[in-house]
């Protein structure tokens, strides 16, 4: 791998851990949602409009229909994880919902597209599973205290993470849809679905904006450039280079999580999320 590449890759990791540390700190649901899908669809409409104007673009039925898809699927995983970040912890949440991602993806690999895995994948998820034990700070303190329900919060959200990482491979991968358009179309839907509601509640859309417009801001421009960067990176290194790399994003969430949000089992966590990272790269190279 390139230093440009990796630098991309390092970078993007910061910004998805920071989107997420602003959407926890929002502390909001759908309002807060609708309101970072709106900043999205404004910032990156001028990119969308010179695609279109510089490259042929085709969109037929089978090009909505994965967008569409990949909306609904977006759309599931915006309203989950800000529900998840309501009722728990970041450094608990959000370790867990992605590294449990890759694993499921894993597995799933070898029922969808016939692929093996190797005793490095079962390392990998060994250690994956052992360090969700260890962020939520074992099974007598998981029994004891309120982290179940962010736990099963966070391997909900890890379900639909590999749902839409799924997904979406089989549109830019085998169906060859741009994924700028992909990723564009998806946002604009998800838009679409969630102004009605953001309609009739126009005072909670306000109240967000004036307390959390900061936060909305930030995810709005940083959720998809972090993507972008990524896809930037594939386009001249190995897919099962950058993927490991990306995941470095559960150490420096985490760390957010313990040290800004000062939340519990500080030093515990960073190195329980240290361990998911050793584990997710395993996968990753399986």
């Amino acid at each position: 791998m390139s230093v440009g590449a990796l630098l991309l890759i390092i970078i993007s990791a910061f910004m998805h851990a920071t989107w997420n540390y602003l959407a926890k700190r929002s502390n909001s649901g759908y309002a807060f949602v609708w309101l970072y899908m709106l900043v999205s669809t404004i910032v990156y409409a001028p990119l969308v409009v010179g695609m279109f104007i510089f490259s042929k673009i085709h969109i037929g039925w089978v090009e909505m229909g994965f967008i569409l898809g990949s909306a609904l699927i977006h759309l599931a995983y915006s309203l989950t994880l800000q529900k998840g970040y309501r009722i728990g912890d970041f450094s608990l949440v959000y370790p867990i919902a992605r590294g449990t991602g890759p694993v499921i993806v894993a597995i799933a690999a070898v029922f969808i597209f016939d692929e093996k895995i190797t005793a490095t994948g079962i390392t990998g998820i060994f250690l994956i599973v052992s360090s969700i034990f260890m962020i939520t700070g074992g099974l007598q303190r998981l029994r004891k205290s309120n982290r179940i329900v962010p736990l099963i919060y966070g391997l909900v959200i890890g379900v639909i993470i590999s749902g839409y990482t799924l997904f979406d491979k089989g549109a830019v991968a085998v169906f060859l849809i741009p994924p700028l358009l992909l990723s564009y179309g998806s946002i604009l839907w998800q838009l679409v679905f969630l102004t009605p509601k953001a309609i009739r509640n126009w005072t909670k859309i306000k109240y967000d904006w004036l307390k959390y417009r900061k936060e909305a801001i930030g995810v709005g421009i940083l959720n998809p450039l972090a993507y972008i960067l990524v896809l930037t990176a594939m386009t001249f290194s190995p897919v099962s280079h950058v993927a490991p790399v990306r995941e470095i994003s559960i150490l420096i969430g985490t760390f957010m999580g313990t040290k800004l949000l000062a939340e519990g089992f500080g030093l515990q966590r960073v190195i329980a999320a240290g361990v998911m990272l050793v584990g997710v790269i395993l996968v990753a190279l399986t």
